[in-house]
């Protein structure tokens, strides 16, 4: 066989270098980006979540048991189910975010086994809330719905957290559990507000003062989610950056997800509200016609809470995330010389600066000199010529 001439071996190019010779390690790209990144403070975020739970958990049990038995209970636990399912959905996806970071580290990034023990936490959650509300509740109709519903909404939030993006999940969890402290803080904010929104003795007063109330608090309680999420993300990744510096950074529809993620757990909660507390919403209904009333009044109320918190929150945190990205350069862009010339250099032929050659150079050269060898080059070259290398014969 004949070697072609002109062809040099891969191996033997200059200016590569052989895998086997090089010095740095080969990375694959493709494998790199395809590692999941973990939620960092997932266990912290499990523990607070369960903490906010039982707190529900034990509050709508007092508002039940200080109550009269009867109507007032049925009206009372209708009240506190969203507080109750909300924590739930919560705390179902913070467990099973934690038990999917330990599987991941031990196990590896295997989707199903990612998937099942998520499920498993949410199940975990939802039994222990359910067999506490069994045992410390009265044993009344209302009961045995309430845990019912929470388990379910703790394993639908396990569920969604089986999800491959776990930073975003994370987010969307610290979120949701800080939009669910500040909507119980701000009820403290609420009576001034009416008083700042013009209400008085009148329905309409009243009605329009409670308007503007749940606006506000709606619209505080997005941004404050958006604000949360993107902080989260911005954590996660200075984290994963720190540990290892190929890691795939997140693009801004993770963002956008972390920032409506309370908003449509909220709507999410009010839809197993619907399906599974149903009974209990039409006992209380049934009541009279003031608590139906209250109750159609409630819901929709929860609804427009939850659509104005998905929004606002996706917006601020979309927001955060692009005040953070730089201008994009072309590169194909040169950079523009400066018209100064540079001080240290030197005119090989008179050893001067640039600058110096160009404050010494004599005017008339410096002003006319392209002038005067564009337009006179011939007649000088005639009259500075030798007479006898001018004309050869002479």
């Amino acid at each position: 066989m004949t070697k072609q001439p002109g062809r040099v071996p891969a191996a033997k190019q200059p200016g590569r270098v052989p895998a086997a010779e090089s010095d740095e390690p080969a990375v694959d790209a493709a494998s790199a980006g395809s590692r999941p990144l973990p939620a960092p403070g997932a266990a912290v975020l499990a523990l607070l979540a369960l903490g906010w739970l039982a707190a529900m958990l034990w509050s709508t049990r007092e508002a039940i048991t200080s109550a009269a038995a009867g109507v007032t209970a049925i009206s009372l636990s209708a009240f506190a189910l969203p507080g109750v399912i909300s924590a739930a959905l919560v705390a179902g996806a913070a467990v099973a975010l934690a038990g999917g970071n330990l599987l991941t580290r031990r196990y590896g990034d295997w989707a199903t086994l990612r998937f099942a023990g998520a499920i498993g936490g949410g199940m975990l959650v939802g039994l222990a809330a359910a067999l506490a509300i069994n045992l410390t509740y009265f044993d009344t109709s209302t009961t045995n719905v309430i845990a019912g519903t929470t388990a379910a909404a703790a394993i639908i939030g396990g569920a969604l957290a089986g999800a491959r993006t776990a930073p975003a999940i994370g987010a969307v969890v610290t979120a949701a559990l800080g939009t669910l402290i500040f909507v119980v803080a701000f009820s403290r904010a609420r009576d001034p507000l009416f008083d700042l929104f013009g209400a008085g003795d009148s329905q309409q007063s009243l009605i329009s003062a409670a308007k503007w109330v749940s606006r506000t608090e709606s619209l505080a309680a997005g941004l404050l989610a958006g604000l949360l999420a993107f902080g989260y993300l911005t954590w996660a990744r200075r984290r994963a950056v720190r540990r290892d510096p190929t890691a795939p950074a997140l693009r801004w529809p993770a963002y956008l997800l972390a920032g409506a993620g309370p908003g449509l757990l909220l709507l999410l909660a009010e839809v197993i509200i619907r399906i599974g507390g149903r009974s209990l919403l039409d006992l209380a209904s049934a009541l009279s016609e003031a608590d139906a009333v209250a109750q159609t009044s409630l819901g929709t109320s929860r609804v427009d809470n939850g659509i104005w918190v998905l929004f606002v929150g996706a917006l601020s945190a979309l927001i955060a995330f692009g005040r953070t990205l730089s201008p994009a350069h072309a590169d194909d862009d040169e950079p523009t010389e400066s018209p100064r010339p540079v001080p240290d250099q030197v005119d090989p032929a008179d050893d001067k600066p640039g600058y110096a050659k160009a404050f010494d150079a004599d005017p008339a050269e410096t002003v006319d000199g392209d002038a005067a060898e564009t337009v006179d080059g011939d007649a000088a070259e005639t009259s500075d010529a030798d007479p006898a290398k001018a004309d050869p014969a002479r």
